[in-house]
């Protein structure tokens, strides 16, 4: 941000403060804090969850929807973002978590133990930007997650001491290479959510005009010369397809290809590696823990990322051009979680009484890879908890994956 004018003189500086005040009023006769309102209890029909602030000031001043007409502080949130905004009825809410998997978690940890909102029956929308595959999308592409792998939990080389038939430093825990399933579980790794659900927010999301503009039209070209990369050199879409979480912002056709074959090898090649961010499965586990404490519906859970760059360079590009770039797409990824979500929300919110408020049925797994809310995972080691929710449970003992030690090094 550029430094104010010194030149600017005192009367000058006196009628810009006397013209905000106006603003600054309004602006504090709409918030509250819960303490505040002791009584105050909000139910809401969707939950917009951003994560830094284009995200979430994305959704101001849009037409459908006015979510700064209610703003509420609520301990435990960022010091950065430490409101909930929502619509003045409450049906509609929104937050901004802050950035990577330790922000995350603990917003929505915040969120869920908040006396301020009854989640049992709200619907969460995850909308952020992310890096995307040009193998799946392009910059703008709006993608619709049924699975979250956390690609970076696992042992690492620097990829000069890796072994030299290793194709990457990244082995996952307790195994000894890169194509051995993980031997020891945290159960963040994996999580699964309604498809049925995220079939319906696609078709909703499909209504919205998705935005482009010339200079990604002109970047994204570059990809054309690849064949495995049309996605990529093609105009944005809504695209069904999952995400990677890492708290490392990297790129790169070798860390591409590196996680790429995590997702696939953590999922029993179910999932299809398409988007990277950083904060999905921290936020997922705080809302799984929410589910098990009875305060919310793991089913009733979107993944929405617009993709604001590629995980790896066009031909001829080096990875460090393609990261230092700045993203040509950003500001069309940004445009586009209205674009996509306002249909979704509005879908929700319109449809409540004939198909949303008694909940979307699914018809795959939900939950995590231990099968903490109850039924089986078909990947992974199965559920620990014989099918059955943790609570349910009477002599419970996790289950882990014997870790094997070499004799000798590798």
């Amino acid at each position: 941000m550029a430094r104010a004018s010194s030149s600017l003189l005192p009367c000058s500086i006196l009628w810009l403060l006397l013209a905000a005040v106006p603003a600054i009023a309004a602006a504090a006769s709409l918030s509250v804090r819960h303490q505040d309102e002791p009584h105050l209890r909000l139910a809401p029909k969707v939950f917009i969850l951003d994560m830094f602030d284009s995200e979430g000031s994305s959704w101001y001043g849009i037409p459908e929807f006015d979510l700064l007409e209610r703003n509420i502080t609520v301990p435990g949130f960022s010091p950065l973002f430490p409101q909930a905004h929502c619509t003045r009825d409450g049906s509609i809410c929104q937050l901004v978590t802050g950035e990577a998997e330790i922000n995350a978690a603990a917003t929505i940890t915040a969120l869920v133990l908040s006396p301020v909102f009854d989640l049992t029956r709200t619907y969460f929308l995850i909308a952020g930007i992310a890096g995307i595959s040009p193998k799946l999308g392009t910059l703008g592409s709006v993608t619709f997650a049924r699975f979250a792998v956390q690609v970076a939990l696992q042992y690492e080389f620097d990829a000069r001491e890796k072994p030299a038939d290793f194709p990457t430093g990244y082995v996952p825990q307790g195994s000894f290479s890169p194509e051995e399933y993980p031997q020891e579980l945290y159960g963040t790794e994996v999580f699964e959510l309604n498809d049925n659900l995220r079939q319906l927010a696609i078709d909703l999301a499909k209504k919205g005009k998705l935005f482009d503009d010339a200079q990604s039209q002109e970047y994204r070209a570059h990809y054309a010369s690849h064949s495995a990369f049309a996605a990529g050199a093609a105009a944005p879409s809504v695209v069904a397809c999952d995400t990677a979480t890492s708290d490392v912002f990297w790129t790169g056709n070798l860390l591409a290809e590196a996680f790429e074959n995590t997702t696939t090898l953590f999922t029993n090649g179910t999932a299809t590696y398409c988007t990277t961010q950083q904060e999905d499965n921290a936020t997922l586990e705080a809302l799984l823990r929410g589910a098990l404490a009875r305060k919310l519906d793991f089913s009733r859970i979107i993944i929405m990322r617009t993709a604001s760059d590629f995980d790896r360079p066009y031909p001829g590009e080096s990875a460090a051009t393609n990261l230092f770039l700045m993203s040509p797409g950003f500001d069309i990824s940004i445009k586009n979680i209205p674009a996509a979500g306002v249909p979704v929300v509005t879908g929700i919110v319109s449809q409540w009484h004939s198909r949303f408020e008694r909940g979307v049925r699914p018809h795959n797994y939900i939950g995590d890879i231990f099968g903490s809310l109850g039924g089986a995972p078909d990947y992974g080691p199965g559920s620990i908890f014989g099918r059955k929710p943790p609570a349910s449970v009477a002599k419970r003992s996790v289950r882990s994956l014997r870790r094997r030690r070499l004799a000798g090094p590798m």
